[in-house]
């Protein structure tokens, strides 16, 4: 079974606001958070896909998108991609 690590945009005022994530199904994922049944976060906002990368297991995503979560400088790289 493959994982996903991904980045969500939205707009705020002005800003651009980001959130990262994993999921084994994207598309539901991104589907429940613009329903508003995503994370606490990403409620009350319209969500955009900006990055996805695939891993073959869970331990691999999760290290990844912990890295991305705690390295500024990585995650503003994916973003700008």
């Amino acid at each position: 079974m493959s994982y996903y690590v991904y980045i969500l945009s939205s707009q705020s005022k002005g800003k651009l606001i980001t959130y990262t994530g994993y999921t084994k199904n994207l598309s539901k994922r991104i589907m429940l958070h613009n329903l508003g049944k995503g994370a606490k976060f990403t409620r009350g906002r319209f969500w955009k896909l900006i990055f996805k990368k695939k891993f073959i297991n869970k331990k691999n995503a999760l290290k990844f998108e912990y890295k991305v979560k705690n390295n500024r400088s990585l995650k503003m790289k994916l973003i700008n991609e």
